[in-house]
């Protein structure tokens, strides 16, 4: 069997077991456990928060894992080329470990549960997306500074933009929290 044949039986049983679940629910009389509004109210806003944290934590060290292994190769292989660049290139993967330092605090209610959720999901996608920018832009330093060393300065500069990404979605995440109650 193919894998999209594999694909999409399982896609067929998970529909099935779906619309089986929502009838069951709604022929029983307890139809408002079929919409989304229940569960997003009777699941716990620490969930949700924890959820946030996790995601962002973990969308961001992706982020930085993948921009290191971009830049990575490439001074690898701008190494074999111009063996002076190894050590100066490092630079590029020094920028991505100030991804991981993104924390958010656990919720007091409802609001703040989702809030966090919401600024976890966000600053984690920004830092996804700031590591793999800071990761393209040092493969393009790399290979550059291989081929003329008065380039890497300037393409330098050109990479702290991108790790600036990072840090506007951590403000944006801070932002999204301002309002919430914290436990004390």
């Amino acid at each position: 069997m193919r894998l999209c044949t594999i694909f999409i039986i399982f896609f067929g049983i998970f529909v099935f077991v779906c619309i089986a679940f929502i009838f069951g629910n709604l022929m029983t009389g307890l139809g408002e456990r079929a919409g989304l509004s229940w569960f997003l109210h009777t699941t716990n806003p620490h969930m949700w928060a924890g959820l946030g944290v996790g995601l962002c934590v973990s969308l961001s060290v992706v982020g930085a894992a993948m921009g290191i292994y971009i830049t990575g190769t490439s001074v690898v292989g701008g190494g074999v080329r111009s063996p002076r660049i190894r050590t100066k290139n490092l630079i590029s993967t020094y920028v991505m470990h100030h991804v991981i330092n993104n924390r958010k605090s656990m919720a007091k209610n409802m609001f703040t549960g989702f809030a966090t959720f919401g600024a976890g999901l966000a600053v984690g996608l920004v830092n996804l997306s700031c590591g793999i920018c800071v990761g393209i832009v040092g493969s393009g330093a790399a290979l550059s500074d291989a081929a003329n060393s008065a380039l890497f300065v300037k393409i330098l500069i050109v990479e702290i933009f991108g790790s600036a990404i990072g840090l506007f979605g951590l403000i944006v995440g801070i932002y999204m929290t301002s309002n919430a109650e914290m436990i004390k």
